[in-house]
């Protein structure tokens, strides 16, 4: 039973710091490879933070009702690293009881929450449609909590998406601060780019308001979609090229590139779409 939401600020603070697990029981919900698109995207331009790990220890924080989406990580993990441990983090201790029965070598099942009860610092954390069910309140501290666990070179990843992956938003931090916002999507399934607003992350999904810089970057992008719709004879593959090529010609700080777009992906650099104060 999912419980009411506690402030996470109030329990990371002053007396109510104790061994009980930082967070709350969230609704669980998930489907087999939801993940995939990042998943494929921490296999891809991310997969040399594992390589370089000293210890290849991996969170997935919060894996749900069934441990389906860690078992698909693990998977996919070990392609880039064989020796990759990959630990499953959830609260609500039920959920824990079940998936150890999938456990193996590399792959285990703890209770915890926000406070990573592993030992040593993992390189990669993953939380899926964990933080959107928190107050927008309470997400810098979750992030700085998390981050002053991250290794050397360790990559916290907070993302959002719908039931079944087709929409796919995720921001990455280093143990310092946001570095990117990535938007993916399966061509076919919106008929403007901006459509993936509905599955920002907690911390840029009330923020697509005018004035905004999520906002501008929403707009630029449904901009250079429509100017591109000449190209959809070509198919959407092409026509998404061209609008990342549009709006990295207008300024905006793109990453990875065209082997990205192809899939249907989109970074840009956070300070591009960070908050206003």
């Amino acid at each position: 039973m999912v419980q009411k939401a506690e402030r996470v600020d109030a329990q990371m603070s002053g007396r109510n710091r104790t061994r009980k697990p930082v967070g709350n029981i969230t609704r669980g919900t998930t489907n087999p490879n939801r993940m995939r698109r990042v998943d494929r995207w921490l296999t891809g331009p991310q997969a040399w933070r594992l390589r370089k790990a000293e210890d290849p220890l991996v969170v997935d924080l919060g894996y749900g009702a069934t441990p389906a989406t860690a078992v698909e990580l693990f998977e996919r993990l070990r392609m880039v690293r064989p020796d990759v441990r990959v630990c499953g983090i959830e609260i609500e201790p039920e959920r824990v009881r079940v998936a150890r029965e999938l456990e193996e070598p590399g792959l285990s099942f703890q209770v915890g929450g926000f406070e990573l009860p592993v030992p040593g610092r993992p390189v990669l954390v993953r939380a899926f449609n964990v933080l959107r069910q928190y107050e927008e309140a309470d997400v810098e501290g979750i992030w700085r909590l998390v981050q002053g666990r991250l290794s050397p070179g360790g990559l916290f990843i907070d993302g959002t998406c719908d039931e079944i992956g087709r929409r796919v938003t995720w921001i990455a931090l280093d143990s310092e601060r946001p570095l990117s916002l990535s938007l993916s999507v399966r061509f076919g399934s919106f008929e403007l780019p901006s459509e993936t607003a509905e599955r920002l992350p907690k911390a840029l999904i009330h923020r697509n308001v005018p004035g905004e810089r999520i906002h501008s970057l929403m707009a630029a992008m449904d901009r250079a979609w429509l100017e591109s719709a000449p190209l959809a004879s070509f198919g959407n593959r092409q026509r998404w090229h061209a609008m990342c090529t549009a709006l990295l010609d207008g300024g905006w700080p793109v990453h990875d590139g065209p082997s990205r777009w192809r899939l249907g992906e989109l970074t840009v650099g956070w300070d591009s779409v960070a908050p206003s104060v």
